[in-house]
This record gives C-alpha cells, structure tokens and sequence, in this order.
C-alpha cells in the first residue's frame, strides 16, 4: 500500500450526534471505536470516522470503496435499511471513463454517502456482504470558489497529482484509494442529488507514498502539515 493513497481517518461535524450515532452502529452496522456526549468514532475497514457534536454543520459528500464485484449485493443490502438516491430509474450508477459503479444514499444529516466498486482495483470478494464489506473512506469532497488553489497547496506539500478533471468546474486529486473531490460550488452541485455544495470544515489524516499528513479545510481553505514516515 506504500504508493497509495490511504484516509486514516475523517473528522466530520453533525448537529445530531445522537442520532448519527444510532443510524451508523444500527442501521448500517459499523463497529463503535468510542462514544461521548461530544463525539463518536466508527471504523470502515481501514479507515476511521469521528463525528463531532457541534451548533454548526453542514452536509458533506463521502465516498467508501467496497468490492469490486459487490455493487448489487451492496446494493440489496441498503435497501433493507435505506432509501436509495436514484438517477431516473438507474439504482446504480456507471461511472464508465472510471470504471466503477455507485450507489448513493442519505445519512441523517443529509450527508450524501456513495458506496462505490473500482473495477481497477483488484480486490474481488466472495464474502456475503456487510458492514464489513466497507473497505475505506475512498473521497470526501471540498467545494470551494477556487479549486487550482486548493490543488496546488495539496500538490506543494503531497505531490499528489489529479487523477481527473479541470480547475474549472470540478477536480479529483490523489488516487482511486483515496481522493480529494474539489468542486467549483458557484458551477457545481452535488451528484446525484443536485444538493447545494456546503463548505463544510473537516479535518482528515492520510498516507501518501509512505508518509502521513494532516489536512485541515476551514473556511474554504485548506492547511496540509507533513507528519513524518508511518
């Protein structure tokens, strides 16, 4: 995994920490790292989500990577807890010039949440799927009124390269382990909803060719620290 992108872990705010907490360790079914009246942790295969209480929040757009063979077991399986985010009819989406299928859903801060399979990534599975399905926190997005800005202070201090897309509309930045989806919010809504693009503050840790950096996105802008070798 050293030449990949790896999101050790998110942290994310929600005005509803409670019930966040009841709907990811019920409804979807993930393991509970820890829990307080002020936050809650979750693992996703390898990567981690702290939701934090807080007065001010606003939805996010997240990506979690499951097998790429799985999309319609992923795909029953949320059914049977969720309303599924449709395009027309389409349940799945295909996503062709990436080679990957989605499906969206709703979290209970209107947080829109993808599960999608890579096909370019080699990880078949013949296990019946579940939460433990969910192998990482593949993207989070970061919308912004200038997205060549938010590149090059990633590039500067990662080196990590877009994976696809412009600094016009939309750009994706790292790998298809982890990326960083930056939107121009005053062109671009979020898919498949057509939701308003918040941005909304989080802080994220994460591996780039063996070394492990801490981002942090406030006010539109972001701060990337190196944090030495793993």
């Amino acid at each position: 995994m050293k030449g990949k992108v790896q999101i050790r872990e998110l942290k994310i705010y929600t005005k509803n920490l409670e019930g966040q907490f009841k709907f990811y360790s019920k409804i979807i079914g993930l393991k509970v790292i820890d829990y307080s009246e002020n936050y809650t942790t979750f693992q996703i295969g390898n990567s981690r989500i702290q939701m934090v209480k807080s007065d001010i929040s606003h939805p996010y757009h997240l990506a979690i990577n499951i097998p790429c063979n799985r999309e319609h077991e992923a795909l029953k399986w949320l059914k049977e807890r969720v309303e599924i985010l449709k395009v027309g009819l389409n349940e799945i989406q295909d996503f062709r010039s990436w080679n990957a299928k989605a499906i969206y859903f709703y979290d209970l801060d209107n947080n829109i949440i993808e599960f999608i399979a890579r096909k370019n990534i080699k990880n078949k599975s013949k296990t019946k799927f579940s939460a433990d399905s969910l192998l990482e926190i593949s993207e989070i997005g970061i919308p912004v009124n200038s997205i060549e800005k938010i590149f090059r202070k990633i590039h500067r201090t990662t080196g990590m390269k877009k994976f696809d897309g412009d600094f016009e509309k939309f750009c994706a930045i790292g790998d298809e382990n982890g990326l960083f989806i930056s939107i121009n919010k005053k062109v671009k809504s979020w898919f498949p909803t057509g939701d308003k693009a918040y941005s909304a503050t989080f802080e994220i840790r994460f591996i780039e060719k063996g070394y492990n950096y801490e981002l942090k996105f406030i006010n539109e802008d972001v701060t990337v620290t190196a944090c030495g070798g793993y």
